[in-house]
């Protein structure tokens, strides 16, 4: 399903973007297949994407406490495949807005056809009709696990364990097969690197990266084999900018 967040600190052009962005949903026949959250105060967007994300931001820059342009840098920072756009009555920021990567910088009143072209624009970077998701076997039952909510996983005692962005830790069955093998699901997709002989990671997920180790968002240290630095260097540049799928990182 399509997320879209909305941040406008005045109630009444919140409202009209809410219409608007609700209006070309309608138009492109979406509306089933998205949700639209409004905000606002960029407080309580960040707030929210301290757990969860949005594929699309439209996102007013001169606001109380923190401007817009902030706003996009830290949602840029948390996640580097979200689209964001600009909505502003303020031509002089457009330069320093292109800091966070955005997919268009609108001047308010907002002109529905520009408007809707750059809608158009963000959807067909985004891939949100179907997430990925991996099944793990847990002593509880079948776990079902979207991409987007795993952290990373380590092999320990003959087991993966998964760690969630909410932080917790769903343990998988023990088995004796390879590690490998049962990430390899993950490490087809683009966002995971393995970092390690036990260890892969959901590179979305870094804030920081180390010779020898990511620091991810939730404070959890996910070490780096030294043989396997270059690779993983590689993977994450490659990564941030976008370059297509990686080559797994470490082997």
């Amino acid at each position: 399903m399509l997320s879209i967040a909305l941040c406008d600190d005045q109630p009444g052009e919140l409202d009209a973007l809410t219409l608007a962005v609700n209006t070309y949903l309608a138009r492109r026949d979406l509306v089933a297949d998205a949700r639209v959250c409004a905000f606002s105060h960029p407080d309580d967007l960040l707030t929210v994407t301290a757990s969860s994300r949005f594929h699309l931001y439209l996102l007013d820059i001169v606001m109380p406490m923190v401007d817009g342009i902030q706003v996009g840098r830290t949602l840029r920072r948390l996640d580097r495949e979200a689209a964001i756009i600009f909505i502003t009555s303020e031509p002089g920021f457009a330069l320093e807005a292109y800091a966070a990567n955005p997919i268009n910088y609108l001047l308010k009143p907002v002109e529905t056809g520009a408007l809707y072209e750059t809608l158009d624009l963000a959807l067909s970077r985004i891939d949100y009709e179907e997430e990925r998701t991996l099944a793990v076997k847990t002593r509880e039952g079948l776990r079902v696990l979207p991409f987007s909510a795993i952290a990373w996983c380590e092999y320990r005692s003959h087991a993966v364990i998964y760690t969630l962005t909410t932080g917790e830790p769903v343990a998988g069955r023990s088995f004796r097969g390879r590690f490998d093998t049962a990430v390899a699901p993950l490490l087809a997709d683009r966002r995971f690197v393995k970092t390690h002989a036990s260890y892969v990671v959901n590179m979305a997920q870094v804030s920081l990266f180390a010779r020898d180790a990511f620091t991810l968002r939730g404070g959890q240290v996910v070490p780096i084999a030294a043989k396997g630095y270059p690779a993983v260097r590689d993977a994450y540049m490659d990564f941030l900018m976008g370059d297509g799928p990686t080559d797994g990182g470490y082997r």
